[in-house]
């Protein structure tokens, strides 16, 4: 147990005008703090006294002038049966900014100091509550923007990922303790492991490695929000289609070419998945200098899409100005709309599909709302193909350790092939259990849970 000597203070509720506020409290001075200050309609009656997990209205004083500051309820919650492991002090005040930041002074009058971003979800973790991954999956739920999203991260808050992983670190760590073994006993020409035995079982880690690897990208997305970006030539629609994916007007639409200038951003929740929508500029060769600039912006934006829908008008014959774009996107992931379906068509079938070639696409009508439902079915499958109730990484430095370990475990196998001795071996295994360790924190430093813990907000 990790345990801290000092008592820490935050507010834990938002700032502003509301019916409840919250200063938490986390340490072994936090009852004696509280109890100089509260004040219960029952005499004599003290926090130190009563049980822990109960819930006591009173009054909370200023010690020095005597005065109440406002009326609460108080929640004791006694080591380590509490969110930090510690004694725990959680003070409901009335939400006004004046009441909350007078209780605050007088908690931290009393002996607390006030808390560092994150700190009271850090102690959770140094003091063994949770690991890494779940401390992390906290911010995930509170930044969660969609169900889904929110879903995912509570998954991960139960340890979903955390049993998953731990279960490839165990089987590592019995691979290692063979092959030491063996390096041990290696006088004796015993055989402890056979080199079959050690890949087969170094390959099904990898495989529980490369499984959640893949789950990374759609991981991401969901945490973070998908980049579509909405391209096409001048007039096939993009705004149209934007207006509607969004249900409102948010850009002007003319049948005037080259309408949309510049990059008209908007975020939209596409069945559960966080969308960052941009409507791009028309991309056509053209003289009008701002026009230029906003084809420019529209280029620029094509290489940091997750995603890119590419508008056709299915009522007008292709243009070169269709080819160019198709160079700019065949690299990226790409779904074809072919919108205005509701005009006779000029694009015929043999035509779409060479040059929709190994591109899915939809048909739409953004102008009489048709095959909308089917083009947001195609996105989401597009991004999201892991179930839900599956393990997901959704977080960066997790990828990056469990790359890590697959490249460990890959020089592991290629020593295992040319036969060298059990020391090489040895030593990429212990490297891969390392990489793994740093997601759950097994293996850590300061530097990483300081830049962890501080992308929380103070008092959680």
């Amino acid at each position: 147990m990790f345990f801290q000597e000092d008592t820490i203070a935050a507010i834990s509720t938002p700032l502003g005008e509301g019916g409840i506020g919250v200063i938490r409290m986390s340490g072994k001075a936090a009852i004696a703090i509280a109890d100089a200050l509260f004040v219960s309609p029952s005499k004599g009656k003290k926090l130190k006294d009563l049980p822990s997990h109960t819930v006591h209205y009173g009054h909370i004083y200023d010690p020095e002038t005597q005065e109440p500051v406002d009326e609460v309820l108080v929640t004791l919650m006694r080591a380590p049966k509490s969110y930090t492991r510690e004694d725990v002090v959680e003070i409901s005040s009335h939400g006004g900014f004046i009441s909350l930041k007078r209780i605050l002074d007088l908690v931290l009058k009393g002996g607390a100091r006030l808390a560092e971003p994150g700190e009271f979800t850090k102690r959770a973790f140094l003091n063994g509550r949770i690991d890494l991954s779940q401390a992390e999956a906290v911010i995930d739920i509170i930044q969660s923007r969609t169900e889904l999203s929110h879903k995912v991260a509570v998954r991960q808050l139960e340890g979903r990922l955390s049993q998953k992983v731990r279960a490839i670190r165990d089987a590592l760590k019995h691979l290692t303790a063979l092959v030491e073994a063996s390096i041990d006993f290696s006088e004796e020409d015993i055989e402890v492991i056979s080199p079959e035995a050690l890949d087969s079982g170094i390959g099904e880690a990898l495989e529980s490695i490369d499984f959640l690897i893949e789950t990374a990208e759609e991981g991401q997305i969901l945490r973070e929000g998908l980049s579509l970006v909405i391209v096409g030539k001048p007039n096939v629609g993009k705004s149209s289609l934007l207006n509607v994916l969004l249900e409102e007007e948010r850009a002007i639409v003319t049948p005037i070419p080259g309408t949309t200038r510049d990059v008209i951003e908007e975020s939209l929740n596409l069945k559960g998945v966080p969308v960052r929508l941009l409507d791009t500029a028309g991309i056509r060769n053209t003289e009008d200098p701002v026009e230029v600039q906003g084809v420019l912006r529209s280029k620029n934006l094509l290489e940091k899409a997750d995603l890119v829908l590419w508008v056709l008008d299915s009522s007008s014959p292709l243009t070169q100005e269709d080819l160019d774009i198709l160079e700019l996107v065949k690299e990226k992931k790409v779904l074809g709309v072919l919108n205005k379906i509701d005009l006779p068509s000029k694009i015929g079938k043999e035509e779409a599909g060479q040059l929709l070639a190994g591109i899915p696409w939809v048909k739409i009508s953004a102008k009489e709302k048709s095959g909308i439902e089917t083009l947001k079915d195609l996105i989401f499958e597009m991004v999201v193909k892991t179930p839900v109730e599956s393990v997901w990484v959704t977080n960066i430095r997790h990828k990056n350790a469990l790359i890590k370990a697959q490249q460990s475990l890959l020089k592991a196998r290629e020593s295992i092939a040319q036969r060298m001795s059990g020391e090489f071996i040895a030593v990429d295994l212990r490297a891969a259990l390392d990489s793994l360790g740093e997601i759950i924190g097994e293996t850590t430093t300061e530097d990483i849970l300081t830049e962890i813990f501080s992308t929380f907000c103070i008092g959680k």
